[in-house]
Order: structure tokens, then sequence, then C-alpha cells
């Protein structure tokens, strides 16, 4: 019997804890936390490929450039996301290859570098959305929109953010690869949620300013590689309707009829629960038979053998 085959997507709170520094020394401390559970995955015998988000790390790193403009050239947008992709993946790969290797096994790791192709016509463009860098204060975040024409957002309660454009994943560029690689390593592919490229007349790649959501690409590479399972890794164990009122529900399961309602009703925040719940749908919906998981990096183990987190069926 062939090994159960799992996408992994990894939040925010897997490569960056609240309230601790963010520096990169910091972020590796967490990851090398966070590999823990990915190597007990990979040790149950699971073939995993893993995704992860970018959003304060490319942020950070556009800031960082910005600021440097008067002693180095700026980057491109794309170029600090595949900036972002480098070094989440470099810290993911050399932390996750000691803790199999703790473990007396020795997959081999590998980050690839990972474009994806969007519509140069997607309506994301017109009105961004997703959430990149830093929370700021209400104040702090008119500052930023007068000085430097960034659009910012209030995020979930959180604080204020900058947003761009987070244009749907159309198409993988390196599949082929991610595919080949697949078959004896666990590969960190979609980075951030991939660099978001346009297709060009003439068969060439551009990079464009923008941030495809990480859930999302996440479920594009689950339908591409034929797998088993999505299992999006967030900060708590399960989706809840009413999140934070009295009536609060914590839900182990939601057909994709029920998830849909519940989307329509308003129930999961934009730029945090939503994103989650939508890949999660698309994959259960694409896929019969086969199922999406939410749930915390904590529970990843328990979930996959059904005693924790949401699963989204058809």
């Amino acid at each position: 019997m062939s090994a159960t085959k799992v996408v992994v997507a990894l939040g925010g709170n897997a490569l960056q804890e609240s309230g601790k520094p963010a520096t990169a020394e910091a972020q590796l401390e967490v990851v090398n936390k966070t590999v823990e559970y990915l190597a007990e995955l990979s040790v149950k015998g699971y073939e995993l490929a893993i995704a992860h988000g970018n959003g304060p790390q490319v942020g950070r790193i556009v800031l960082a450039s910005e600021a440097a403009a008067n002693v180095t050239p700026v980057m491109p947008f794309d170029v600090c996301g595949a900036m972002s992709q480098g070094y989440i993946g470099y810290h993911i790969q050399q932390g996750l290859r000691f803790a199999l290797q703790q473990r007396g096994k020795n997959t081999p790791v590998v980050s690839l570098v990972t474009q994806v192709v969007v519509d140069k016509n997607d309506p994301a463009f017109q009105s961004p959305t997703k959430p990149i860098g830093a929370f700021y204060s209400e104040e702090e975040a008119r500052k930023l929109e007068a000085e430097k024409g960034y659009i910012m957002k209030e995020d979930a309660g959180r604080g204020w953010r900058r947003v761009v454009a987070s244009p749907m994943p159309k198409k993988i560029v390196e599949l082929s690869a991610v595919k080949e690689l697949f078959k004896s390593t666990i590969v960190i592919t979609v980075g951030g949620g991939g660099i978001p490229v346009i297709e060009k007349e003439d068969g060439s790649l551009e990079g464009v300013a923008a941030v495809i959501d990480k859930d999302l690409a996440a479920e594009r590479l689950a339908e591409d590689l034929g797998a088993d399972v999505l299992m999006i890794l967030t900060e708590v164990e399960k989706v809840s309707i009413n999140y934070k009122k009295p009536e609060q529900q914590d839900l182990a399961g939601m057909t994709v009829a029920e998830a849909e309602r519940y989307i329509a009703e308003g129930h999961f925040a934009p730029g945090s629960m939503l994103p989650k719940v939508q890949a999660a749908v698309a994959f259960a919906k694409a896929n019969p038979g086969k199922k999406a998981i939410i749930t915390s990096l904590y529970n990843a183990v328990e979930a996959l053998e059904g005693k924790a987190g949401t699963v989204i069926t058809l």
C-alpha cells in the first residue's frame, strides 16, 4: 500500500513567535521547534511536500531594501519574494534535516525557488487585500500611506498592515521538478505562495508586485501532485463559527456545502481564516473522497489520525 501523500501549508506561527524579535536567529529558533512536528509526520510514513507563508518576512525585506535606497538599488517586489523563499526554505530544510537525522531517518530535504503563474487581468490587482510586513497602529499606518504610498488596512483586529494584490494561482511553473523530487524527497515549494509571474506573448515570464495566498497555492500544489490530504496548519486546533463570541462553536468537520454557507454568512475573517477555508473547500470539491484538514501545528499528527482538527470533505 502506497504512503499517504500530504501537502502541508505552514502558517505564520510556525515561522515566527509573537512578541519575539524579528531576527533570523529568532525565526530559526521557532522553525527548529516547528520541524519536530513535521519530522514526526515523516517518521510515521507520510510523504510530505511543504508550503509556507512569507507575509512578515517579505514585508521586512522590502522595508530594508527601501531604507537602504541611498546605498544600493531597491529590489523589485518579486525579487524580494524570491529572497524570502530562499531564506525561509533554508531554515526549514536545515532544521528538518537535523530533526529527521535525530530520528534515524535520512530523507533528503530541499527548497525549490518556485514561480506561480497568475492572470495579469486578475481583479485582485485593482483591489489589494494581502497583508504583509509588520503590524502598525492606525496613526503609523496613515503616516506610511502618506509617505510611501502604501495601501494600509486593519487586519482582523490585530493592527494595521500594508496590503498588496493577491491574485489567484493558475499554474506552478516548476511542477514537473516538484513531482520528480516528491518521489524521494521532502520538497519545500511555493514558498510565500510562489513568486507571482505573468506569461508574456513570447512565452517568457515576468514577475509582478503581489503575494499569492500560501493556502491557495498549497491547494493548487496538492491538486497537481495528486495529494491525498491538504493540511493547513494555523494557530488554532479547529475552525470556529461565531469566533470570539459567546456562541462560538468549534467544528470537528464541515462539508463543502456547510463551509460555503458559513463563508457566505461572514464567519471567517479575510486575510486570516477565510483563505484557509476557501483552499480547503477547493481541494475537497476537486477531489471527491479526499479531505482537507485545518488544525494547529501542535495537533498535526493527531489530526491526520482523525483525533483533532477540522476536516473538510465533499
